[in-house]
């Protein structure tokens, strides 16, 4: 058994730490996998006999790069592609634009008393849907399909698996609200996890614009044993096993499903924080199916830095708003909108 280290291309969160770590590990060759965010690489322990490391990241890459990241012996140097904002700021700018059109006629009820309204919810959901860090949940899919299509089974697990997903958002987002009640946060409380909220949001809007690469060592996330816990069910082929699947999506470690699960607690009642994390769970619904019933790789079309810096500068407009209203909500500063 030797060691070998590699840097790694593409991380940018807790969720590629668990899936470069649980793919790799499904190499015969290799007996542990250790990434490392902070660095941006990952420890390799196996038995590769005469290949050069050259060869072995060649190899592995051809593993990882379906899932957008690829190995190599030298850092990779980062640079931000500006170019790309020249398309996602004005596409930014309609949409904010479009969204205070719609909220001035009062179509949409997204920010009133400096709470996130079902709408933003589902937005946010859109926007995780297609982001990178969705890479456990598209990755755990694909793979769960891929198991369970090989016995000719190719619809029933994967309407288990949304159901699955569905159903626990609804509930745990109820249980979640349902604790709020009993800490009784008042108005103080409140007031920290809406910061906690909007502070998120501009992290992984930042995260998504790929430009400030220190920024992706402060994104909150839990523990990544959960997510290779959570991981290592797809290879269980049971009849039930992608309706469990579904249900513990509900803990993989992403920003965005952390963020409205924070939200979802100051509610204080099940039924607001069942319907905010079900409405989440809704928004990530079209782009899931669509990786779950094609073989068309619909996440990797989908991963362009223009989209991408568009997505993030819609997050950063949700982070910015959510902080200005907990700021109104607490008497700190003066309402600044008149919606």
């Amino acid at each position: 058994m030797k060691t070998y280290i590699f840097h790694v291309n593409g991380m940018h969160c807790n969720s590629c730490v668990v899936l470069t770590e649980t793919e790799l590990m499904e190499v015969p060759e290799i007996k542990s996998v250790k990434s490392s965010l902070g660095n941006h690489s990952v420890e390799i322990m196996g038995n590769f006999g005469d290949k050069s490391r050259e060869l072995i990241a060649q190899d592995m890459s051809v593993i990882l790069k379906p899932h957008g990241y690829t190995l190599s012996l030298e850092k990779e140097v980062h640079h931000a592609v500006w170019s790309d904002f020249k398309i996602a700021l004005p596409v930014a700018l309609v949409f904010v634009g479009v969204f205070i059109l719609l909220q001035k006629l009062g179509l949409v009820n997204l920010i009133t008393s400096g709470n996130v309204g079902y709408d933003t919810a589902f937005v946010v959901g859109l926007v995780a849907s297609v982001s990178t860090c969705m890479a456990v949940v598209g990755g755990l899919v694909l793979s769960m399909s891929a198991n369970f299509a090989k016995e000719g089974d190719k619809v029933r697990p994967q309407v288990l698996f949304h159901v699955g997903r569905l159903a626990s958002f609804f509930i745990l987002g109820g249980v979640i609200g349902l604790l709020g009640s009993t800490f009784q946060l008042g108005i103080t409380g409140t007031f920290v996890l809406g910061l906690i909220v909007a502070v998120i949001l501009l992290i992984l809007g930042i995260n998504l614009l790929d430009i400030f690469p220190w920024m992706k060592k402060l994104q909150p996330t839990l523990p990544s044993f959960i997510g290779r816990r959570v991981h290592g069910f797809k290879n269980i082929n049971h009849t039930l096993t992608p309706l469990l699947v579904g249900i513990v999506t509900f803990f993989l470690p992403c920003g965005f499903t952390q963020s409205m699960q924070i939200y979802a607690l100051t509610t204080g009642n099940f039924w607001t924080g069942a319907m905010m994390m079900f409405v989440f769970a809704l928004g990530t619904l079209p782009i899931l199916a669509l990786l779950s019933f094609s073989s068309l790789g619909i996440h990797k079309k989908a991963q362009s830095g223009v989209f991408f810096k568009t997505a993030g500068l819609v997050v950063i407009f949700f982070g910015i708003f959510n902080l200005i209203n907990a700021l109104v909500a607490y008497g700190l500063i003066p309402p600044i909108f008149s919606f």
